[in-house]
């Protein structure tokens, strides 16, 4: 971890090895929809990244963009008050985060995604039905109104395809697969749909094998679809570049960086600005233990390797002020036994399982939204918790990238992350948790399965719980846990990347404690404090701000560009 100490790096513009207009720092969703904007209004611009592959955790995730009124949605006739949409974010936001910047946010949003329609590149779809994840509240929507790319064959990348950064949403022999299709085919043993979406699977996978395509969906598709655009504009990014600090003049105006670029220190300069898009510190082992709550410190993190907060810290040396640090996007997750982090969308879903504590209980709504899940996790010191289910639940579902009728690899049995028993009662001493009260609490729940209602915690009651439950159940979200062998799979606290971050105005400007502006110095996605406070408005509402704000950041500079011309024109 690098320290917070002030260090000196005051600059000339002669002594820089490369000058730019722009520079970004971080080629995620947010550094991308910066580049192109800034493109977009003729400003050099550099993208650097300290990877050796870009798209950073926006490549690794599911790839949804959750902005109200993207022309997208407008379309399908998706189409929102200002107002519903504000009260929405106000609600759940719950009055922790600048009016500005909820409003550039909504206001900003539309104009971006109208920006990216421009290139025939970006090709979109609304993912209908995907709810958002508070629908019941003013402002919400049952239907969502989270968009994605469409599927994109990366072999257009040319030179670039091998430096882009993979994730897990391609199968074997070229399978492919969007969230949709996830969605229908997590029930392809219960439904004619799910049956369906098999068939269009088997299709793709003969389809690749004779026309050799390379075809990538979710966060790899919209990454590779905007790096295509910032090809077109001649937008350049270099890999490998670590950003080590900032460069200020006498002013305290952020003129520049410091990075390592092929074993060696290169000093760039930015005229128009700096803009830090470099993530979380999802895995800052120091950060962690100084920002997070006590169960939420282990690193059980989804985000990208690089995430360590280089953006926060190098901020917080010119006394930025700093928010939220204490959360993350949290996402219940199963730790395979080789390292990788499954999150459990998905599967808390499955309606013939609870997920209990130590003592044997439920705690919360299993399906609730996966932020709201561990938040109830945490606070209640609920870690590990045990994901329970039958053996109908196994057969019928796929489970943390097991497919359903398949067994468990050896692995999770060997590194005690899954447990089989024949009874409940052998379960629970197998994992350690009280078998009367595992007994108990199956019992109950039994009973809201056969009357359809969650008397305890209202599981299936909201339209983001049935999204991805069984619609052939009374409730989709409820069914009896009956028939052994029985499975406990150990449910850690993990997450999607932190979420606290640099304190930013409505132009995406990094402030120090005092509210000034750090002139020079912008930021967006998880290195600056959230937007969405300790909340989530819906599925993409992690990308959705991050590219907003990026493009502000760029429009900010353009403006003030635009602005130092004509005084320059008015002598």
């Amino acid at each position: 971890m690098t320290d917070n100490r002030m260090t000196d790096n005051r600059n000339t513009a002669g002594d820089f090895d490369h000058v730019v207009d722009f520079l970004i720092v971080g080629s995620g969703g947010g550094g991308m929809a910066a580049g192109i904007t800034a493109a977009h209004h003729d400003l050099d611009t550099l993208i650097i990244d300290k990877g050796a592959t870009y798209g950073g955790s926006t490549a690794i995730s599911g790839g949804g963009i959750w902005i109200p009124n993207a022309p997208t949605l407008r379309a399908k006739g998706v189409v929102d008050s200002r107002s519903s949409v504000r009260r929405y974010l106000d609600i759940i936001t719950e009055g922790k985060v600048p009016a500005d910047r909820l409003d550039a946010y909504v206001d900003n949003g539309p104009e971006l995604m109208e920006l990216l329609d421009k290139s025939p590149h970006m090709k979109m779809y609304w993912v209908k039905g995907y709810s958002d994840y508070h629908p019941e509240l003013e402002g919400g929507r049952p239907l969502g109104r989270t968009i994605e790319c469409k599927p994109f064959d990366t072999r257009a990348l040319k030179e670039d395809e091998k430096h882009q950064r993979p994730n897990s949403m391609k199968g074997p022999l070229g399978l492919w697969v969007t969230s949709k299709d996830y969605h229908d085919l997590a029930m392809v043993k219960r439904t004619w749909k799910g049956r369906k979406a098999s068939l269009v699977a088997a299709w793709r996978v003969s389809s690749n094998v004779i026309r050799r395509r390379h075809m990538a969906t979710g966060g790899r598709a919209l990454v590779a679809r905007m790096r295509m655009v910032l090809k077109d504009a001649g937008v350049p990014l270099w890999l490998k570049t670590s950003m080590t600090d900032l460069i200020t003049d006498d002013r305290g105006t952020v003129i520049g960086v410091v990075a390592e670029r092929d074993g060696k220190t290169v000093r760039i300069g930015a005229r128009k600005g700096v803009l830090l898009a470099t993530g979380g510190f999802d895995h800052n082992k120091e950060m962690r233990a100084k920002y997070l709550p006590e169960k939420g410190v282990p690193d059980i993190s989804a985000g990208a390797r690089e995430n360590v907060g280089d953006g926060i810290v190098a901020g917080q040396r010119l006394g930025a002020a700093v928010d939220l640090m204490d959360d993350a996007w949290w996402m219940p997750s199963v730790f395979h036994p080789m390292g990788a982090v499954i999150p459990l969308v998905s599967e808390r879903c499955i309606p013939a399982s609870v997920i209990v504590n130590s003592a044997g209980r439920r705690f919360t709504n299993e399906s609730a939204p996966y932020v709201n899940f561990v938040h109830d996790q945490l606070e209640g010191g609920h870690v590990p918790a045990w994901f329970i289910m039958d053996t109908k639940a196994k057969n019928r579902y796929p489970f943390a990238q097991v497919l359903p009728n398949v067994p468990f690899p050896q692995g999770f049995y060997d590194s005690g992350v899954v447990h089989k028993a024949d009874t409940l009662a052998e379960l629970a001493q197998a994992v350690g948790i009280p078998a009367k009260e595992l007994a108990k609490t199956i019992e109950r729940f039994n009973g809201f399965a056969r009357t359809g209602k969650d008397e305890d915690f209202g599981r299936g009651d909201s339209a983001y719980d049935r999204y991805y439950g069984d619609p052939t159940m009374k409730n989709p979200n409820l069914d009896e846990i009956v028939k052994g062998p029985f499975y406990a799979i150990r449910c850690e606290a993990g997450d999607l990347g932190t979420k606290g971050g640099l304190v930013c105005d409505a132009d995406s400007r990094v402030l120090r404690e005092d509210g000034t502006a750090i002139t020079g110095l912008y930021a967006t996605g998880n290195t600056s404090a959230s937007v969405m406070g300790n909340e989530y408005a819906g599925a993409g509402a992690t990308i959705g701000p991050s590219m907003v704000f990026g493009y502000i950041a760029a429009q900010h500079v353009a403006e003030v560009e635009q602005h130092a011309a004509a005084d320059v024109a008015a002598g």
